[in-house]
């Protein structure tokens, strides 16, 4: 009896500790976690699933345009010349920096664009800057500027 007793106990505290666990996730990691999807997705080269991580009304200073995009036609479009542009691009992110204001959020850091060109990997540094808004239990992007990283000062 005292065995049986004692699992139960056992297995009720280890339930306990995986729940808190679990608990632990916050919005920051919510956050990075969304960022992180917005990178899977752009690797897969395909805008009508990159357009979907944006609100309906969601804002785009892309690195490669000088247009702003306003609405998810926009940004489409914009995603479907930067994956002919850029081939079989990919995203490295550094460091960044994740703030949270009930439900908005803003990540800003740096990230590295990889393609391909001719064969040849390339890079292209940037930094930049998204605002989320949560949604139901979805954080959306509702402005992302992104710009070409400067040459440091000589």
């Amino acid at each position: 009896m005292l065995f049986r007793g004692s699992t139960v106990v056992v297995f009720l505290l280890s339930s306990l500790l995986l729940t808190n666990s679990a608990a632990l996730a916050g919005p920051k990691e919510d956050v990075a976690a969304a960022t992180t999807k917005w990178g899977e997705t752009l690797g897969q080269n395909d805008p009508d699933k990159i357009v979907l991580l944006y609100a309906t009304d969601g804002v785009l200073w892309g690195t490669l345009s000088p247009t702003v995009r306003s609405d998810r036609a926009a940004l489409r479009e914009y995603f479907v010349t930067a994956f002919k542009v850029l081939p079989a691009l990919k995203v490295t992110f550094g460091e960044q920096l994740i703030r949270v204001y009930g439900d908005t959020a803003v990540h800003t850091g740096y990230y590295t664009f990889g393609y391909v060109r001719d064969g040849e990997t390339k890079t292209l540094p940037a930094r930049y800057s998204f605002t989320f808004v949560k949604d139901g239990g979805n954080w959306m992007i509702v402005d992302h500027h992104s710009s070409a990283m400067p040459a440091p000062p000589r």
